[in-house]
């Protein structure tokens, strides 16, 4: 880790030009940074947290500056959303030339072809071979909401199944989707009405093979809701917020099949997994599965606020006329970023960079996991991959020091995220645009915070 002397940085760019170094000039937080938060605190709603104690001004790569000049390597990408690298050239290019163009029109008032061009990629890429058609939103908690109303006029039917560990969003429907209370959920309610939760194959808990844990699902909806009245089910392929879990295998396809058979619309949440994040362009390929709908967001546009519904031209048809849209959703510029970045997606090899750095990780955290085992298990796929912490002997969550550890490496320098219901994982969700020198310095900063916690 390299060392400055200076106490003042000048702001530097970003992009992939940005020294690729972690480098801690100050504690964290610096005075610059220290400063900025206090003014947070005093002009920012006391509800919209921060995970960090840095003021960032510039990022790239597989780093993130602060107003102080520290430089930490970024092992979160803003929760998946800067996949093909923060400032990537092609992105902010795209973004200058339509930002000089117009910046928007409403896409229901004056229709502009990069938002007809985002729609015909999601059509192409997306998995399912059979006729496909998009709308455009704004955030992935946008998109979910769209998708159930789609669903519920496309069969008529007003019931809908989530997961236990779901995380769907924010808003007061996917609020009633999402599974964990606080803090997304607490003191917000009532909730919309018509939620049903089903149980989720999770292996390392569980022990169930996946058609056990499909049967069970099943009983459950056939017994507690009943298909006639069910109009959707929406799952994570692999589940985000709630602790990367991967699903047994056979889960997926047991649960598609039976709402093929039963008329129900599935609807795959691949906000957090879309656009090469698992090391496949959608989670959903992983499983062999091919959702009637799905819903992505966050990689989508390189950093900018872009969603999207894809799904099955028949269902995706099934509103009336004005009853999909909204004033920014498909803003021109983020239709731009999201060209550029689905062109790095499709031309850049940045898929197979993300199984490279799910070998490096898998690979890491295996032998930590050999030497300690409060990590109970390691799972995930490509560069979205998670450590549980456990105590060794009841496998009982360890949220105090899944905890510990995040902070220690952020004070060393090292970006990294927690999740899971329970507080105990900690999720690894490089830029894909990280070099491997830099991923394994993080992780040895990981391994150190443990080994000393």
């Amino acid at each position: 880790m390299a060392l400055l002397d200076t106490a003042a940085v000048a702001t530097p760019l970003g992009g992939p030009d940005l020294p690729q170094e972690r480098r801690l000039v100050t504690e964290l937080p610096g005075p610059r940074s220290a400063e900025i938060l206090a003014r947070k605190a005093d002009a920012v709603a006391a509800g919209v947290g921060h995970t960090v104690p840095v003021a960032a001004v510039a990022a790239g790569g597989g780093v993130v500056v602060d107003a102080d000049g520290n430089s930490l390597i970024d092992l979160g990408s803003g929760i998946a959303v800067t996949t093909v690298g923060n400032a990537h050239p092609k992105v902010a290019a795209a973004v200058a030339a339509q930002a000089a163009q117009f910046t928007h029109t409403c896409f229901m008032i004056s229709p502009y072809e990069s938002y007809i061009g985002v729609a015909e990629a999601l059509n192409r890429l997306t998995p399912g071979d059979f006729a496909k058609k998009s709308a455009l939103f704004n955030s992935g908690a946008e998109a979910v909401e769209n998708a159930i109303k789609i669903a519920r006029k496309h069969t008529g039917r007003q019931a809908v199944v989530a997961f236990d560990h779901g995380y769907h969003g924010r808003t007061n429907l996917t609020m009633a989707l999402t599974a964990k209370s606080m803090p997304y959920k607490s003191g917000f309610g009532p909730f919309a009405p018509e939620v049903y939760r089903a149980p989720m194959s999770y292996p390392f808990r569980d022990g169930l093979e996946g058609g056990e844990a499909a049967a069970r699902v099943i009983l459950q909806l056939e017994k507690q809701i009943g298909a006639d009245n069910l109009a959707a089910v929406i799952i994570e392929p692999i589940q985000g917020e709630g602790g990367f879990i991967v699903p047994a295998e056979g889960f997926l396809p047991a649960i598609l099949d039976w709402c093929r058979a039963n008329g129900v619309v599935f609807i795959a949440d691949e906000v957090q997994t879309g656009f090469a994040r698992t090391g496949h362009m959608f989670a959903s390929e992983i499983f062999g599965i091919e959702p009637d709908l799905i819903t992505t967001a966050k990689g989508i546009a390189g950093g900018l606020p872009l969603a999207a519904v894809t799904g099955r031209s028949e269902i995706m048809d099934a509103s009336h006329a004005g009853g999909l849209g909204g004033t920014y959703g498909g803003n021109p510029i983020a239709c731009a970023a999201a060209l550029a970045a689905i062109d790095v997606f499709e031309n850049d090899g940045v898929i197979e960079r993300a199984r490279e750095i799910g070998g490096i990780l898998t690979a890491r955290l295996g032998a930590i996991q050999e030497k300690d085992a409060r990590i109970g298990d390691i799972r995930g796929h490509g560069a979205m991959i998670a450590a549980e912490f456990v105590d060794p002997e009841t496998k009982a969550p360890d949220a105090a020091l899944t905890a510990a550890v995040a902070k220690a490496c952020v004070a060393q320098g090292v970006i990294v995220l927690t999740c899971g219901t329970y507080g105990n994982v900690i999720r690894f969700l490089p830029p894909l645009s990280i070099g491997d020198d830099l991923l394994n310095e993080g992780l040895d900063v990981v391994a150190a915070a443990l080994a000393q916690a």
